[in-house]
């Protein structure tokens, strides 16, 4: 597999319709200002600027891109509509997710095609609500021109959530022996160790860096350390849910050892700061210090159990769409023989039914409580 051969994708330019929804997400980042009575200062300003830094801290940046993409296409419709979208319209906003669900200007048989799930819209009806807020204008979900059609939505359009493939220990194990021992191929073998045995999400192994604050973009760092028990490898992240520390234990042996997977890429790499998973040069001799993106981890991941031939039983295009860089989180939760409350903290989950949700197996009826209840 060849990682660096991925495209980078830039965001769809309309300048001419696009003009206004980017003047007013400029006046929305400069909601954050001096009050109109207080005099302008060196400190006063540079404080304004630190505040509007942290406003946009606020949130992870694919959520910020994901709110800002839901208000530009809202806008959009707005204006296609003829009525604009300030002040908040909470009947022209049913009308919106009610064309979400259900566009109206196309036929009954591209409709299917073109609706969105009710995940989607729920999360467009966030961005609209985040959006509204930074401008001033509070929005009401529960408005009965909103509730009320979403609830009809969820009812008609509702489907249970589809869940990727988790990769189980026979699965990686196969992965990644595909591998090869250049530069790159043990860079991609540590990706996928790691990830697995510390239940990671793409982010959280693409955003480690060797120490802590090395880079601004960091999403934490890696300690190796030793032990009564062989030692591993402590992940301190900085997660959805906050601040929480990974701990990876070093494997029976040392061709599946996440930690000596670790160690063997940023020796070989020459890794001792900033970023641990970056890009190869184009010939696979030389580390670059450019941090990969998480999305190389899902194409990995594909690459991966194609070759290794997992679930060869479904065709080509089937199995591409099973798996994902998910699959690695996954795949721990649902083979860890351990206590489940070691597998919550573990994936840092704040409740066991979140962790249930990660638990999935191909050998369903594992646990038979009609025999167990006598039956």
């Amino acid at each position: 597999m060849a990682p660096e051969r991925e495209k980078s994708t830039s965001a769809n330019s309309d300048a001419i319709e696009d003009a206004q929804i980017d003047d007013r997400d400029q006046a929305a980042r400069e909601a954050i200002a001096l009050p109109a009575h207080v005099a302008s200062s060196g400190t006063l300003d540079r404080l304004v600027d630190t505040a509007r830094g942290y406003a946009e801290a606020s949130a992870a940046e694919n959520t910020n891109k994901a709110y800002a993409a839901d208000w530009k296409h809202f806008a959009r419709w707005c204006r296609l509509k003829g009525t604009d979208p300030l002040p908040p319209s909470p009947q022209m906003i049913g009308l919106y997710v009610a064309d979400l669900a259900a566009p109206a200007e196309q036929t009954p048989s591209q409709s299917a095609d073109r609706s969105l799930s009710v995940s989607t819209i729920e999360r467009r009806l966030s961005g609209l609500s985040w959006n509204y807020a930074q401008r001033g204008f509070p929005l009401d979900r529960k408005d009965r021109h909103i509730a009320t059609v979403l609830a009809g939505i969820r009812r008609k359009h509702a489907r249970p959530p589809v869940q990727k493939e988790a990769i189980l220990p026979e699965d990686i194990l196969a992965m990644v022996a595909t591998l090869p021992y250049d530069l790159r191929g043990l860079r991609d073998r540590a990706i996928l160790l790691l990830g697995y045995a510390g239940g990671l999400r793409r982010s959280e192994i693409i955003g480690v860096d060797v120490h802590k604050d090395d880079t601004p973009d960091s999403g934490g760092w890696i300690e190796i350390m030793e032990g009564k028990e062989g030692g591993g490898a402590l992940l301190t992240l900085n997660a959805k849910t906050g601040w929480r520390e990974v701990e990876v234990g070093r494997g029976s042996r040392e061709q599946t050892c996440p930690v000596h997977a670790l160690e063997q890429w940023l020796h070989f790499a020459r890794i001792d700061f900033g970023p641990v998973f970056v890009r190869c040069s184009r010939d696979g001799k030389r580390a670059l210090d450019t941090r990969l993106s998480n999305k190389h981890v899902a194409r990995l991941v594909k690459q991966t159990v194609l070759d290794a031939g997992v679930r060869s039983d479904l065709p080509e295009k089937d199995r591409l769409a099973l798996f994902s860089g998910h699959s690695l989180r996954a795949g721990l939760a649902s083979s860890a023989e351990v206590d489940e409350r070691y597998v919550q903290k573990h994936l840092g989950h704040a409740s066991a039914e979140m962790t249930r949700r990660y638990q999935r197996r191909r050998d369903r009826f594992r646990v038979n409580l009609t025999k167990a209840a006598g039956l």
